[in-house]
């Protein structure tokens, strides 16, 4: 029996619909890996028209990259749409290694995502073998406003959680910061940029209330109904400035280099909606590198175009004084490793010595933005009950 002609038509067309719904939101389809190339991490900076920036570099119409940057958003293939600062300069931060019992393991995690808004990545890492520091297993980055001590907010969570102990990793340099998971998929091991990478060396800047209502405007996450031409005149009156005077603040605020990139984050742990994933694996790989040349070897392995995050950090003796740390992702676990490799042949090549080197994967994982605005510390404490007196320092 042949059956309905019109039924099959239906079913047909059903199914054509569900594939053209897929296409749009999945992260491999042509036109969105065009958009995504670009609007991952590479409009840096204050733009006053984003979306027309990323349609211009891709070269595609401006209502198509709006049309799919909001399906992605809506389906979760994209996780969040911001423009991002470079926090590190606007509140003191770390990352944080905790060693932690592995009976309280779980829930220190769920505590540092759920209720803790300045820890910002919360990962669980693992090494290939017993090597110094492999008994920390949760890592995050915290950080803490101006005018607040982030040891302080360190000891409230390590009593809050139960933790043994914990190790303070502030950044002093930073050499690469850009989560572009789209255009490194390709990339070859040992691809680097010609000239040695720049080092964006952490500062402490202080902002003015009028800048401070600006920064919360922009930084704070799009909705997808919010992804349009005009994104910025929303937040002006969010921040009740007119739009020239928002424009103005918010590219002198670029001027002082405290604003990092306007970015499109992909879900790159968990499968998307089409089942996809973007990354398998995450790497933070170390090295100890002579004490003096922390920034000579920073600028040599920070120009690598694997990497999405390169710093100089201080390990002390639980990490074998390692002082530079990177991090690099991918769906493939020796692909990564090769990378790695490739990093410590240059390395060698260049007579740059390093003493240790270790890789610590990431397992489970999640990220959000951490609160940076010392009014809203203030308030975290009040609805904590804690004096916020109580948590002042630096």
């Amino acid at each position: 029996m042949i059956g309905n002609p019109s039924l099959r038509s239906g079913a047909f067309a059903a199914k054509m619909a569900r594939m053209s719904a897929a296409t749009a939101i999945s992260h491999t389809d042509e036109i969105n890996a065009r958009i995504l190339a670009i609007s991952e991490d590479r409009i840096a900076g204050f733009v006053r028209e984003p979306m027309r920036e990323i349609a211009r570099a891709c070269e595609l119409p401006v209502d198509l990259v709006i049309e799919r940057i909001r399906a992605m958003l809506q389906a979760g293939t994209i996780r969040r749409v911001r423009q991002t600062l470079m926090a590190t300069d606007l509140a003191p931060g770390a990352l944080v290694a905790w060693e932690v019992d592995p009976d309280r393991l779980d829930a220190a995690f769920e505590t540092m995502f759920q209720h803790d808004p300045f820890s910002g990545h919360v990962v669980l890492r693992s090494t290939d073998a017993a090597t110094a520091g492999s008994q920390y297993k949760l890592w995050t980055t915290l950080k803490v406003p101006h005018g607040f001590s982030m040891r302080k907010h360190a000891d409230y969570l390590r009593d809050r959680v139960g933790a043994k102990h914990y190790r303070l990793m502030p950044a002093r340099g930073i050499f690469a910061l850009g989560v572009g998971h789209t255009r490194r998929k390709s990339m070859e091991p040992g691809a680097k940029a010609d000239a040695t990478a720049e080092m964006h060396a952490v500062r402490s800047v202080k902002l003015t209330e009028l800048e401070w209502r600006v920064l919360m405007a922009l930084k704070r996450e799009f909705f997808p109904d919010e992804i349009t031409e005009n994104l910025w005149e929303p937040r002006a009156r969010e921040a009740d400035l007119p739009l020239p005077v928002f424009f103005e603040v918010a590219e002198s605020l670029d001027e002082r280099k405290v604003i990092g990139r306007f970015s499109t984050f992909l879900e790159h742990v968990k499968p998307t909606a089409t089942g996809e994933r973007v990354t398998r694996f995450n790497a933070l790989f170390h090295w100890a590198v002579p004490a003096g040349r922390e920034i000579e070897a920073g600028r040599e392995i920070g120009r690598h175009h694997i990497l999405t995050h390169c710093y100089w950090r201080e390990g002390g003796p639980e990490f074998n004084h390692v002082n530079v740390m990177a991090v690099a992702h991918g769906t493939d676990r020796d692909l990564v490793r090769a990378h790695k490799a490739a990093i410590d042949d240059h390395l060698r090549e260049i007579d740059m010595p390093f003493s240790y080197t270790n890789v610590f994967w990431g397992g489970r994982s999640e990220i959000k933005p951490s609160e940076i605005a010392p009014a809203a510390y203030a308030e975290w404490c009040r609805s904590t009950g804690i004096d916020p007196e109580s948590m002042r320092g630096e």
